[in-house]
């Protein structure tokens, strides 16, 4: 399986237009970032004068960037792609709800062939791609969960309050009560896990909830939107502010373990903007900004 892992992490590499040696090791430590409904215009770097993302910016402009990039209109698809690399209608993953975000059992995740190839991995935040047994993520590779149920924090697979704050989560399916935000408790998790497995190559997936809706967040990140007219969703965009502080933590702990020339770091998105634009009746944007595109 070593092998494969390196057949795998080589079209990754060439994938990302990243030369071979570049990369520090055989085998580097690979860290996928995907936050959720944060559209292509929810990004400083990508021209939104509004929105503050100073951390996405340095890291587009550090990065490797695919700019001709696609991903499914909606959350489990294209979960279920990135899982497996296979196209979500051919695995009958096309919905979030009504079963049919359930990734089957007989698929092969990203997480077994790291795992079966020596890695340690782990994944905080959101899976929806099935909350029983056999398609919890615990039971797909990951040998370390700590994720909220369904969809979405406060959905009807999540635990019961659930409001994104000092919120209960399960760590590999056992409820958990967590302190803080939720996005800074997935970061929290998955700081904890990289440096406990620093001197082991890891695979450690955060797909944060953020900043899907219901739209809550610290009244200091929503009151940098709250007074701009020209802002769709203040909360929505303090929810990305507040990714945004993460990352920068992330890459910050990654410099001072020593990991940032041995770590492929990715960052993607699942679908379009949820709450970054308005549009009028005739599907112009009337507030916020998308980049141009149409919906």
């Amino acid at each position: 399986m070593v092998s494969v892992l390196r057949y795998s992490l080589v079209a990754l590499i060439l994938l990302m237009g990243i030369s071979v040696p570049a990369v520090a090791a055989e085998r580097p430590n690979v860290i996928l970032v995907m936050t959720d409904d944060q559209g292509y215009g929810d990004v400083g770097a990508h021209g939104n004068p509004y929105i503050k993302t100073p951390h996405l910016n340095a890291l587009h402009d550090d990065a490797m960037r695919l700019t001709d990039f696609h991903v499914s209109p909606t959350c489990a698809p294209t979960r279920a792609s990135l899982m497996t690399g296979r196209y979500a209608l051919r695995m009958g993953i096309w919905h979030t709800i009504m079963g049919r975000s359930i990734l089957c059992a007989d698929e092969t995740t990203m997480a077994e062939v790291f795992a079966a190839s020596g890695y340690k991995t782990g994944m905080f935040g959101k899976w929806h791609l099935g909350d029983n047994y056999p398609y919890r993520p615990e039971h797909r590779g990951f040998a370390e969960v700590f994720a909220h149920g369904g969809g979405g924090v406060g959905q009807e697979a999540d635990f019961w309050g659930n409001d994104y704050f000092d919120d209960t989560y399960f760590r590999n399916g056992v409820p958990e009560k967590a302190d803080g935000y939720c996005t800074d408790v997935w970061f929290d998790n998955a700081l904890t896990f990289i440096e406990q497995h620093r001197e082991e190559p890891f695979f450690c997936y955060i797909p944060t909830n953020a900043p899907h809706g219901p739209y809550n967040v610290g009244e200091q990140y929503e009151a940098l939107y709250a007074d701009n007219p020209e802002v769709a969703n203040a909360a929505f965009n303090g929810m990305v502010t507040n990714f945004d502080e993460n990352l920068g933590r992330l890459r910050e702990k990654l410099k001072a373990l020593g990991l940032e020339e041995n770590t492929l770091l990715i960052f993607m998105t699942d679908n379009g903007t949820a709450g970054g634009v308005k549009f009028g009746k005739n599907g112009e944007v009337e507030k916020g900004f998308n980049a141009g595109m149409r919906g």
